[in-house]
């Protein structure tokens, strides 16, 4: 199990590098996080997939290192604030105090 706790901290360093080289843009956040975030999903994801296949197939368990790391690296991905992307998505800043309650007539 000490080996494969290597390997899975091994494979969740190269994911977090992988995205901040590939990607760097879309990790705006500081990069301790991500670099803390991919090894710590990597090893959560890899002793899980340990004692559900009771250490049978330790190339599957690192197969699922690699996809729980992924997949919350990418969680951190934010590419409607990488540099050069027109936020498409995102409504025009509203006017100060544009959103009142309707006017109620009163009773003459």
């Amino acid at each position: 199990m000490l080996v494969e706790s290597i390997a899975f901290a091994l494979v969740g360093l190269v994911t977090a590098a992988a995205a901040l080289l590939a990607l760097p843009s879309y990790f705006r956040a500081a990069r301790a996080l991500t670099l803390g975030t991919a090894p710590a999903a990597a090893l959560l994801g890899g002793v899980v997939a340990h004692f559900c296949l009771q250490g049978h197939y330790p190339a599957v368990s690192v197969a699922a290192s690699a996809v729980a790391s992924g997949v919350l690296t990418s969680l951190l991905a934010r590419p409607d604030l990488a540099a050069g992307r027109a936020p498409a998505h995102r409504h025009h800043p509203h006017r100060a105090g544009a959103h009142r309650a309707p006017r109620r007539h009163r009773p003459a």
